[in-house]
């Protein structure tokens, strides 16, 4: 890394406010936001938001000769949240429009993970006589990207589960009490974790009980496709009238029947599918864990004591820890979340 400066942290908080504003929109391709600043003043801002699209600098340079006239980066310092692309692709390399653009400075969050061009983007800035400063804000930097750099890296999807619970850790109600554990907000927080995801997947148990819809609605429906709806089942029996087969995005669901869950999940990433939502019941998620397929929980903890006869974990013994964990209160419930060890 190159020298860093004081005020350098804050205007890549600013890139990946606006790259996070690409979440679940950009599959295949990553997040990335960026801000172009002169003169202590961010003049450009842009974000990546769609794969085939502009990428974020090219997009923050356009914004600042917009709004402060032709040249106006000249001399200016980038900062993007990732190392910009230096080869052809579907858009024309970022390194030569920053050159053209006349950057001195370039402030990355994170070099590119793709093995094929991790800090060669570095390189020729570097070359060409522009300060380049890497790894600020590394950690959070990643985070966003952390779909795309599993796909990459290894050709699989990264794996987040979600469930619910109540306080003893049963995952369904009694008879006669209602459907939901949680509440309206928690069950619009999923919507948010949803929305980010290539595709649901769920087993056939939870499948044939619950009826689900698996559909981003509302306002997190703007601006994306529906995810994939896949269910992963032994029993070729599925109820044909249920939702996934008859609804308006019928033509978004996928059956596995027959496969592990690893067979399932090999699958999804040779589609091109870079994140997998797993909203399963207990037994498919202590599965999973058992496995070492999960890289990421979420989980809701209900303000409830009880429940039906369905459990979370159904076996004695430590399924799975987490590691880097947040706890957030979302309308009455708690939210856990943390990468799986």
């Amino acid at each position: 890394m190159d020298t860093v400066k004081p005020a350098d942290e804050g205007y890549l908080r600013e890139a990946l406010n606006e790259g996070r504003k690409g979440l679940g929109a950009t599959s295949p391709n990553p997040p990335v936001g960026a801000v172009v600043v002169r003169d202590g003043e961010i003049i450009g801002r842009g974000w990546h938001e769609q794969a085939g699209g502009p990428h974020a600098e090219i997009l923050a340079l356009g914004d600042a000769a917009r709004q402060h006239g032709p040249g106006a980066a000249q001399g200016a310092t980038l900062y993007v949240t990732l190392e910009p692309c230096s080869t052809q692709g579907r858009t024309p390399a970022c390194t030569g429009a920053i050159l053209a653009a006349g950057i001195k400075r370039v402030v990355v969050g994170t070099t590119d993970p793709n093995p094929l061009h991790a800090g060669k983007g570095l390189d020729l800035l570097r070359a060409a006589g522009i300060e380049v400063s890497d790894g600020v804000l590394e950690s959070e930097s990643c985070e966003l990207i952390r779909f795309f750099a599993r796909h990459i890296t290894t050709g699989l999807p990264w794996v987040l589960a979600k469930t619910a619970m109540t306080l003893d850790g049963h995952t369904t109600l009694p008879a006669g009490d209602g459907q939901w554990i949680t509440s309206p907000e928690a069950r619009d927080d999923v919507q948010f974790w949803r929305r980010q995801c290539d595709a649901i997947m769920v087993g056939g148990e939870t499948f044939r009980r619950d009826n689900p819809s698996l559909t981003l609605r509302g306002k997190w429906a703007e601006g994306r496709v529906q995810p994939w709806r896949v269910v992963l089942s032994s029993d070729p029996d599925l109820p044909e009238t249920h939702r996934l087969f008859t609804d308006f995005h019928s033509n978004r669901t996928i059956v596995h029947e027959g496969l592990s869950l690893r067979e399932s999940i090999i699958r999804l990433g040779a589609q091109g599918i870079t994140s997998v939502m797993l909203e399963s019941g207990g037994r498919l998620l202590t599965h999973a864990l058992d496995e070492g397929l999960i890289d990421e929980m979420i989980l809701y903890l209900a303000p409830v004591l009880g429940g039906g006869e369905n459990r979370l974990i159904r076996r004695e013994g430590i399924a799975g820890r987490l590691r880097d964990v947040e706890v957030t209160t979302v309308g009455s419930d708690i939210r856990i979340r943390g990468k799986v060890v």
